[in-house]
């Protein structure tokens, strides 16, 4: 069992007499760690079985039937119930038990997608749940290195329980990470089973999902689209051009983006607009959440050889996926880029709290002061918010660039 860093969060709040709704991608390790957590005699009902499935599905009043036979005992019985997005009617079966006794139940509901929940209108019981996500691996669960420290405090720090996780995944080269993503069996499986591994993922599990919900009506089309919306993962979204693209309407396009957003495998990133130049871009980015996962639904094999035949791109978006991530679990700010109408571009703006702060990402091992010169005009717009900003990179260690600047190394990110 690798260590992630969620667990500590997540571990003290199941200690708390709530319902707990976990959310996140498929492979993104929410069972592994659910299972980590709870005791070995929790009762585990798996809606990804089709027999479990159907049984709920035909008999409504059996999920509360099979609670209630339960023994009573001092402690709560806890109940995990994975994909529970495919029997959405087990919410209200939870909100009726969790009211009549909120101390005999600790109910834990694991899904991989807020599709059918949103539409079904099912109840994610507000008032009496804490909800949680659980996101490909960051930095910190997967290291360089074994021991790899920074002498520099991280841009947007997760602070584990004690300074380095006891149990990290395999430490990977930069390149690795630009070829396989971050998914937790991707990072713990051998290299040469990865590509395969990656690709399996977008032909087997999406479309088992989005099959099994009757998500989409044209699977033909939506492969299409997802092959595009990968090609573009990290750009600017343009409905219009992938409308023409894949030869379907633009609310068809709208809604298979909204798709991937809840099926928690793209995310938007919002333009930041707040400055005072009139100028400015106001469409947000569109990242996949993983550049793995974003390598094969591009129609690429995923390979260290392919990564390093246009790494800047790829470099860009893990940069920006880690961020976003660290964001989510935090829940404490939020990630922005900027670009004004004559091209001029800041990467990334992390906000938080009343700070700002500017990054930039560039694949090189020898970073310059004219790399900083659009975080200098950042700065100077946004002061004093603005009081530093970053030019991540692949430099060795943290490197001086101006007085407001410095050159990051991406493993101190």
């Amino acid at each position: 069992m690798f260590d992630r860093w969620y667990a500590g969060p997540f571990a003290a709040k199941l200690a708390r007499p709530s319902v707990h709704i976990l959310f996140g991608a498929r492979q993104t390790g929410k069972s592994t760690l659910a299972n980590a957590l709870l005791p070995p005699e929790c009762l585990r009902i798996d809606f990804a079985d089709p027999s479990e499935r159907s049984l709920h599905l035909s008999r409504p009043g059996e999920f509360a039937a099979i609670c209630r036979d339960l023994p009573s005992r001092k402690g709560p019985h806890f109940v995990f119930v994975d994909e529970v997005q495919a029997v959405p009617s087990v919410f209200d079966s939870v909100q009726s038990l969790y009211d009549s006794d909120k101390s005999r139940w600790r109910f834990i509901l694991c899904g991989s997608s807020a599709r059918k929940l949103r539409r079904t209108g099912a109840n994610l019981l507000p008032g009496r749940s804490f909800l949680h996500h659980l996101y490909p691996l960051v930095l910190g669960e997967h290291p360089p290195r074994p021991s790899a420290t920074s002498p520099r405090p991280a841009v947007v720090p997760l602070a584990w329980r004690g300074a380095l996780p006891e149990h990290p995944f395999p430490a990977w080269k930069l390149e690795e990470r630009l070829a396989y993503g971050a998914l937790p069996g991707i990072a713990a499986a051998e290299e040469s089973d990865r590509p395969e591994l990656l690709k399996a993922f977008v032909a087997i599990h999406l479309e088992e999902e989005i099959r099994r919900e009757a998500l989409v009506k044209d699977w033909g089309a939506f492969v299409r689209f997802l092959q595009f919306a990968a090609i573009a993962s990290g750009q600017a979204l343009n409905f219009s051009a992938i409308s023409q693209e894949i030869g379907v309407s633009l609310p068809t396009v709208k809604s298979y983006y909204q798709l991937l957003e809840d099926m928690f495998i793209g995310f938007r990133i919002p333009a930041y607009t707040k400055s005072r130049r009139k100028s400015l871009l106001s469409t947000p980015r569109f990242f996949l959440f993983d550049v793995g996962v974003r390598n094969a639904a591009a129609g690429i094999s995923p390979s260290i050889e392919v990564a390093r035949t246009n790494p800047g791109p790829l470099f860009e978006q893990w940069v920006g996926i880690e961020l976003w991530k660290r964001l989510q679990y935090l829940g404490d700010g939020q990630l922005f880029y900027q670009r004004t109408r004559d091209g001029a571009e800041i990467d990334f703006v992390v906000e938080r709290g009343n700070t700002l702060i500017p990054i930039e990402v560039k694949w090189t091992e020898n970073p310059t002061l004219h790399d900083a010169r659009h975080l200098l005009a950042f700065m100077e717009e946004n002061a004093p918010r603005a009081g530093r900003g970053y030019v991540v990179c692949r430099c060795r260690r943290p490197l001086e660039l101006h007085e407001k600047v410095t050159a990051l190394p991406w493993d101190a990110l």
